[in-house]
């Protein structure tokens, strides 16, 4: 595995460098996703062969699980330039008719978050998906007159968090539609094992192992977490991610064997232990954490619930035996969280 690693970037880079170091470069280097890869390899294959762009494609799926990586290597396999931007971007039409006129031909546009785009944004993409035609308004009023002019034939590549909130018009120009999952453990250690030959970090394999069966899935995370336990092992040991070191570097940044953090244990406790394991409602049990709303639907409660901790009902939140027992306590009767009693009984 370390013969197909990165060259390892310098040490005084930042942070944000250091991710960008970790991002694969080939659709060989990307680790999991089989069935993705192999659409990718022939889409971007048969682009090559007839000389032309690739297909539009849209990545969807949570944060972290390589869709911006994904579309740095369409560009690199494609040996194109890569333009990036962001639906929240690209607040008028006049922003995105700029990107288009600089594309060069083959070239791949980025557009991360693109169910973010403004309708009026929107309706330029159109012509410019299709027919590679930008559609430009000159003057005003009774004066204004609508020019069209050509643009290069290019790759747009989508990202997205909330695929429903993408227009069907927009949705189906995509070429290809594919979803991320959530990685399996031995993808996530082939993951760690790599960023750690790119970091020059020694990694033990049941060290790999460790922190992969934290990550909650994803590759971000599993590459924060092996930033974060080499820096313990630094200060604290010899250097060498082994079990131990893995084990106590996680334990004090707050991650649990179950891969929760600090937030997610104080909403377990709060459901738990100040409304007895729920039902609660979203407001009362963000504010019993002190997050908003939004943070908690969207950032916390997806893995409690893909974890089996945390329930949606009708009646609001409701914490499982699992959550209760992760907790070190016992559940009371399930008698005390069933539904009221219907109209006839």
């Amino acid at each position: 595995m370390r013969d197909e690693l990165l060259v390892p970037e310098p040490a005084d880079e930042g942070e944000a460098e250091v991710e960008v170091g970790l991002r694969p470069r080939r659709l060989a280097d990307f680790v999991g996703q089989a069935e993705l890869k192999e659409h990718l390899s022939i889409i971007l294959e048969a682009a090559r062969r007839r000389g032309q762009a690739a297909d539009h494609l849209l990545f969807a799926g949570p944060p972290g699980l390589g869709k911006t990586s994904l579309a740095h290597i369409v560009a690199t396999e494609m040996e194109v330039a890569l333009h990036v931007t962001s639906g929240p971007a690209l607040e008028r039409a006049g922003d995105l008719a700029a990107i288009l006129s600089q594309l060069g031909q083959g070239d791949v546009l980025f557009i991360d978050e693109v169910h973010r785009l403004p309708r009026a944004v929107e309706e330029v993409l159109y012509p410019a998906m299709e027919d590679f035609q930008l559609d430009i308004v000159l003057g005003k009023g009774p004066a204004a007159r609508s020019i069209r002019l050509d643009v290069p034939h290019f790759t747009l590549v989508g990202a997205t968090t909330r695929t429903g909130l993408i227009t069907g018009p927009l949705r189906d120009r995509f070429g290809l539609v594919a979803r991320l999952d959530y990685y399996d453990a031995d993808d996530l250690e082939a993951i760690v094992a790599r960023a750690a030959g790119i970091l020059s970090v020694s990694v033990h394999p049941d060290g790999a192992t460790e922190i992969a069966r934290r990550a909650r899935g994803t590759p971000r995370i599993a590459n924060r977490l092996l930033r974060r336990v080499r820096d313990f092992a630094e200060v604290r040991g010899d250097g060498t991610v082994d079990h131990d070191a893995a084990k106590a570097g996680l334990a004090l940044f707050g991650v649990d064997e179950r891969g929760l953090d600090k937030v997610d244990r104080a909403l377990l406790s709060a459901l738990c232990e100040r409304f007895g394991g729920g039902p609660v409602g979203l407001s009362t049990l963000a504010i019993g954490v002190g997050e908003p709303t939004e943070t908690v639907e969207d950032v916390y409660e997806p893995f409690l619930i893909r974890e089996g901790l945390l329930m949606r009902t009708p009646r609001g939140r409701v914490a499982t035996p699992a959550a209760w027992a992760h907790l070190g306590r016992v559940a009371p009767p399930a008698a005390d969280h069933a539904p009221p009693p219907g109209l006839f009984g």
